[in-house]
């Protein structure tokens, strides 16, 4: 059997994979601030079906989940069917595309929140850093600790948003458990205070992100359910490490890697910083884990083919790239060069800097 490279296909769990390239979740902040997307979601993930896999802007699992304005979200019967032509556009291209399951925790504001409601957090330890609102980036309001009988519906609602998942036609979903958003925030003791059975050992700490995962593997088979984890990344909200990273996510490597996942998809170092695991070692991860990994994290043309070649990853996902060049495989495969999208463009608007980008033409030299 032929060694893989980064261009070849294979198979992720239950999902056929054109190429080893994932889409990496992007926040574009073009929903409506009930969480429903707008049409020109379809044409924006129809156009980068040529990855292996599309992995979708992370996705509120409930209202209290959302974090950030203009956020879609995946726990309405109006979430499913304006995320359904999405699915299907990128099924008749040809691609995969899994939705990325998120709560935030305390990164939001009491102006996203019902009935302006304080955010919820394992702790009442205020975030620094700032959220988008719809009157402007302010500073996360102060989170509310959540009490220990509010856990099992936090639970449930990743197993809503898992069943209204399914119900939109995704070929599966990703578990947002980094970033430094609730569920990590679960798992770091720098954000975890608790002294009950969901705070101090690791094996607590860890207990949310399990009970998750079991919960939503009883919705979809485990093989379409990959997580994405970042021990070493201050993120959002400059959020201290864990204390003892290695062993923390190598024990949740291990326990995750029993379910039998799909895969496990890391942020290696600082995100948006350069790519440098010299602080964390990846490759135990990967070995802990068991199954195919997804690398991600400033990751060039060449790096990402020495991963896949050395072994060191299954796959790799690229973010920022994805944003200009919706050709980005094709793009990586023939070495052409790559668009730089224009960063006031990332978050919010319409078609313009997220729609409008076209493909690479060799005859006309423009990309």
């Amino acid at each position: 059997m032929a060694k893989p490279t980064l261009f070849s296909p294979g198979k992720l769990g239950a999902m056929d994979v054109s190429n080893r390239v994932a889409m990496a979740p992007l926040t574009r902040s073009r929903a409506g601030m009930d969480g429903v997307q707008t049409p020109l979601a379809v044409e924006y993930y129809r156009q980068r079906a040529s990855a292996g896999l599309i992995i979708t802007e992370a996705t509120n699992i409930s209202r209290q989940a959302r974090g950030y304005a203009y956020t879609p979200g995946i726990y309405t019967d109006a979430h499913v069917q304006a995320w359904l032509p999405v699915t299907k556009a990128v099924h008749d291209a040809g691609g995969r595309i899994v939705v990325q399951l998120w709560h935030v925790g305390r990164m939001s504001h009491t102006s996203l929140q019902e009935a302006g409601a304080a955010p919820v957090a394992p702790s009442a330890i205020q975030a620094d850093d700032e959220v988008f609102t719809e009157a402007g980036q302010m500073r996360p309001s102060m989170p509310r600790a959540l009490r220990a009988d509010e856990i099992p519906g936090i639970i449930d609602d990743y197993r809503n948003a898992a069943t209204k998942a399914l119900q939109a036609g995704f070929d599966g979903v990703e578990i947002h458990s980094a970033n430094c958003y609730l569920l990590e925030q679960f798992i770091r003791d720098s954000t975890n205070k608790r002294t009950d059975a969901y705070g101090g050992s690791i094996e607590n700490r860890t207990r949310l992100t399990l009970e998750v995962a079991k919960a939503i593997c009883g919705i979809w088979s485990s093989d379409r359910v990959g997580i994405r984890l970042s021990p070493i990344t201050h993120a959002v909200g400059h959020t201290p490490l864990d204390s003892t990273p290695q062993e923390t996510y190598g024990f949740l490597a291990r326990k995750l890697g029993e379910l039998k996942l799909a895969y496990l998809h890391c942020i290696e170092g600082q995100t948006r910083g350069a790519n440098d695991s010299r602080d964390f070692d990846f490759k135990a991860l990967h070995a802990a884990f068991g199954g195919w990994y997804i690398a991600n994290n400033s990751y060039t043309r060449d790096l990402a083919i020495s991963a896949v070649d050395s072994g060191h990853a299954d796959m790799v996902a690229f973010g920022r790239p994805f944003i200009g060049n919706p050709d980005l495989v094709s793009r990586l495969e023939n070495n052409y060069p790559l668009v730089v999208a224009d960063l006031a463009t990332y978050y919010g608007g319409a078609a313009a800097g997220y729609t409008d980008f076209p493909v690479y033409s060799p005859q006309s030299r423009k990309g």
